[in-house]
């Protein structure tokens, strides 16, 4: 071998170990600089007061003065958002919320640009059931009144959501199905602004999931739930009938976890993964989150996963079955 080639060769070895060395370096300075925390809703939804919950636990549990800055991409059921999310450096600094079914509803319906593949899983955090919520001064007391109504007068009745092929929309198909109506659907960029509509009269039924619906009525909202979408009645609204209870045979709830673009450095990932851990196990984070009604279950990634899985093989024979497309 040439004394230039040895050379050449400890210069090579000198450079790959100085890049290594860089990057583990970096790597455990994480975080050095503001995450950003992406929601694909609006803000004032139970997504966007979750994250803002949740975000001091995980600055606290990743250490190194972390900061967290949330970022509202609210457009397209979600899309939107999660585009952003997906397309992202995966360098740690961008994390965000995945929220069924829209996250898989969107790419089965229409050419997208993400996929629930496309990220890596940081573990899921809430699990709220659907419910179909009225200002206080409406007629409607119960499922039945609503529906008698809506036979008498097919497609008066709208029903707000939180987009196209979101859970909201989907359990409103399945509920014309169920009960044999029509109603008109409305979407919206996100809960809040269907609480918004609601409240001022626009709307006839709120598509809204438990734990917000509880969270707006606890803050002086003139709202009241009719029917809860879970199979048993929940914790946080015991005296709320179920759709089955009801006599129609349905049920249908939101996961909302966090993930990042795919590809994270391994050392940044599992930091990511334990800090989320450890703030969805935080006791004073669950304190607050019972106060918002926000229905925890936390899944670490590979049961987070196979949720996705299972969900994403219902939601394909569901648009074999009955496309949700308008």
């Amino acid at each position: 071998m040439s004394s230039f080639i040895r050379k050449l060769s400890r210069l090579t070895g000198v450079a790959l170990l100085s890049a290594l060395a860089w990057s583990s370096g970096a790597q455990a300075q994480y975080p050095n600089k503001p995450i950003t925390m992406i929601i694909a809703y609006a803000p004032g939804g139970g997504t966007d007061l979750v994250a803002r919950l949740i975000a001091p636990y995980i600055e606290k549990y990743l250490g190194n003065n972390a900061r967290i800055v949330v970022s509202n991409k609210a457009g397209a059921g979600g899309g939107i958002g999660f585009a952003e999310l997906a397309k992202a450096a995966p360098d740690g600094y961008t994390i965000g919320f995945l929220n069924t079914p829209n996250l898989i509803s969107i790419p089965i319906e229409r050419q997208s640009t993400f996929h629930w593949k496309d990220y890596d899983l940081i573990g899921n955090l809430i699990d709220d059931p659907g419910a179909f919520t009225v200002n206080t001064s409406s007629e409607f007391k119960t499922l039945k009144d609503l529906v008698v109504y809506a036979k008498a007068n097919p497609g008066k009745v709208t029903v707000g959501s939180t987009g196209v092929g979101s859970d909201d929309h989907l359990a409103m198909l399945f509920f014309e199905k169920a009960a044999g109506v029509k109603l008109t659907h409305v979407p919206y960029k996100g809960s809040g602004e269907t609480r918004a509509a609601v409240v001022s009269g626009q709307l006839v039924v709120g598509a809204i999931n438990v734990g917000e619906a509880l969270a707006y009525i606890k803050g002086g909202s003139p709202m009241r739930m009719i029917g809860q979408m879970s199979l048993k009645r929940t914790v946080l609204a015991p005296d709320t009938p179920t759709f089955a209870e009801q006599g129609y045979n349905m049920e249908s709830a939101s996961l909302r976890g966090l993930a990042a673009p795919k590809g994270l450095p391994p050392e940044i990932r599992d930091r990511l993964v334990k800090a989320v851990a450890q703030a969805a196990a935080d006791p004073e984070y669950i304190k607050k989150a019972g106060e918002l009604f926000a229905p925890i279950r936390y899944l670490a990634p590979p049961a987070y996963a196979k949720e996705l899985a299972d969900t994403e093989k219902m939601l394909q024979q569901l648009w074999k079955d009955m496309p949700w497309k308008e």
